[in-house]
């Protein structure tokens, strides 16, 4: 079984840094033309070039994946994520979906409205929206495979403080095996993974390892997973 990416069209969302950024270095080390995508050009543009400079192939797209009010023809939302990744490369083999905001540290009493809504958008929502795009050209395409990042403070509640990421990040483990039972069948394989932020966890490289091994032949057999990745010790 191959874990290379030879002529396949990666996305990552959230490329710009972190675990997206270590992901789409390794796609690319892989083989994968990889096209990042994220809020900042900045940070965007510097993924890129890291991996032009060792020789890869990328691209950025900058646009928000929370988006509800954009479509496939304007610089904004999932949709055009999507669209215009097809439209500039002609394929979107994988698509990890990597956008997560921890948000403040605070009581569950003391969330603001504001705060639950946004943090549940940008986690939940944006991973929604970047699905619903992406599974519907992979379905048209013949199939495809999906990485979404959890959280393993959502998936065993490891952190008090963090409520609204807790439960954001919990969702997108349930709706990640939601969607794989959903469209297994079609060609489309789905899985997630539990990193655990704030550095308590496996590195960021191991992470993209895991992330690359999961869209890899060598995991054709994995479908409706959410890896949960804490390396414990002592």
């Amino acid at each position: 079984m191959s874990e290379r990416f030879d002529g396949q069209v990666v996305l990552v969302t959230g490329g710009g840094e972190g675990i997206g950024r270590a992901a789409a270095v390794a796609f690319a080390r892989l083989g994968a033309l990889v096209v990042v995508a994220g809020r900042h050009p900045e940070t965007l543009e510097g993924t890129a070039k890291l991996i032009r400079d060792a020789g890869g192939q990328a691209d950025c797209i900058v646009a928000d994946v929370s988006d509800t009010t954009g479509d496939d023809t304007r610089g904004t939302g999932a949709a055009y994520v999507v669209a215009e990744t097809v439209r500039r490369h002609g394929a979107l083999n994988v698509a990890f979906n990597n956008t997560t905001e921890l948000g403040p540290h605070q009581p569950v009493a003391d969330i603001d409205e504001t705060v639950w809504a946004h943090t549940l958008t940008s986690n939940l929502t944006g991973v929604w929206l970047s699905m619903k795009h992406e599974i519907a050209h992979m379905e048209s395409a013949g199939g495809g495979v999906i990485v979404n990042t959890a959280s393993n403070i959502g998936a065993q509640g490891m952190l008090p403080g963090l409520g609204a990421y807790a439960a954001s990040t919990a969702a997108v483990s349930a709706l990640t095996r939601t969607a794989a039972r959903e469209y297994v069948s079609r060609a489309i394989r789905i899985n997630a993974i539990s990193p655990c932020p704030l550095g308590r966890g496996a590195g960021v490289e191991e992470i993209a390892d895991t992330v690359v091994w999961l869209c890899s032949d060598a995991a054709a057999y994995i479908v409706g997973h959410d890896l949960v990745l804490d390396r414990k010790t002592g």
